[in-house]
């Protein structure tokens, strides 16, 4: 790549012309998800920007208030999710919105309202704020197909009924990655333009890694499934080199991670979490979305990601994602366990 030329290039393809050039496929398109993302992108740039003065602005530490998930609420986590809420109400094209930080999904007045429901975590990682790593925002959109007073049963759908997923990660440097179903593209902000430029298009995992990613503080209550996995990454039994663990503990940043640079990202179900820690809607069913659409593979230790039902707005699910060959392991692993059973 010619960085000194790629400076001074003049003909940017920023976010809003790439969504806009997409819409153009489709004469019948009336440009809602086009506005829906642009109130998206500007929630992002928001956060980015408190993100990047935090300690200045006094936003980190605890605001006093515990989330439906019981864990303390960061100022930062309250601030985004304000502004998000804000920002997808005033687009007028939602109708149902999920939270990770509200107990309850929040149904738009009618005067506000438009055909998509969209989830999201407002600040992946906020735990990690006080030191600096990188944290994110996650989100998924689903359509309401059908005229009708918007219900819990909008939301309440498999991943694989996703119109759209992402996240923006704030760290060196705030970049949004995105799928409309076609490919995963991923647009890096320019703060001298205040615009996200196209500068990861047509993002493929690669199909093998040789990256893995899990708390391995968990290990003594893992089953038996992936302490295997983890051993044979360790001591591969083929004359392979080991492979190299790398854990943020920021969602985000190590999804990020393995979609460029290939492996697998784990959080499996353990004896300490029967069901997993990371929530299916907002979490699960948005990386897996952009996990498949980059040409990897995401699956809970028992199915199909994208193909669970989640039953309540904050339930959980554990998450094997990654490499398409590193995740056929895993699930070769879990076959054999069922035939011991």
């Amino acid at each position: 790549m010619d960085h000194a030329a790629d400076a001074h290039r003049t003909d940017l393809m920023t976010i809003t012309r790439f969504v806009l050039n997409e819409q153009s496929k489709y004469p019948e398109s009336r440009g809602d998800f086009t506005i829906l993302l642009n109130h998206i992108v500007l929630g992002c740039k928001f956060v980015c920007s408190s993100v990047n003065k935090a300690g200045l602005a006094k936003l980190i530490g605890l605001a006093g208030e515990i989330n439906i998930q019981g864990e303390e609420q960061k100022k930062l986590d309250v601030l985004s999710n304000e502004v998000f809420i804000k920002a997808l109400v005033s687009s007028g094209r939602t109708c149902i919105l999920v939270s990770e930080e509200d107990e309850d999904a929040i149904i738009v007045e009618p005067s506000k309202r438009g055909r998509y429901c969209v989830v999201f975590d407002p600040l992946d990682g906020s735990s990690n704020i006080d030191c600096g790593v990188s944290i994110g925002t996650i989100f998924g959109i689903y359509m309401v197909k059908d005229d009708h007073e918007p219900t819990l049963a909008d939301v309440l759908q498999p991943g694989k009924q996703m119109v759209a997923a992402g996240y923006c990660m704030y760290g060196s440097s705030c970049t949004l990655v995105l799928s409309t179903g076609k490919g995963v593209n991923g647009f890096t902000l320019d703060p001298s333009l205040g615009e996200f430029i196209l500068t990861h298009p047509d993002i493929r995992i690669p199909k093998k890694g040789k990256i893995y990613s899990v708390n391995e503080g968990n290990a003594k209550n893992w089953d038996g499934p992936t302490a295997k996995y983890v051993e044979n990454c360790k001591f591969p039994k083929d004359g392979s080199p080991s492979k190299s663990l790398r854990y943020i503990g920021s969602m985000v940043a190590d999804v990020h991670r393995t979609l460029l640079y290939g492996g697998t990202f784990m959080y499996p179900a353990d004896k300490k979490s029967p069901s997993g820690k990371l929530r299916a809607l907002y979490e699960v069913f948005p990386m897996s979305f952009l996990m498949e659409n980059a040409g990897g593979q995401a699956f809970t230790g028992k199915q199909r990601a994208l193909d669970l039902v989640p039953t309540k707005i904050h339930d959980r699910s554990p998450i094997f994602l990654g490499s398409y060959d590193d995740i056929e392991e895993i699930k070769a692993l879990y076959a054999a366990e069922g035939k011991k059973e």
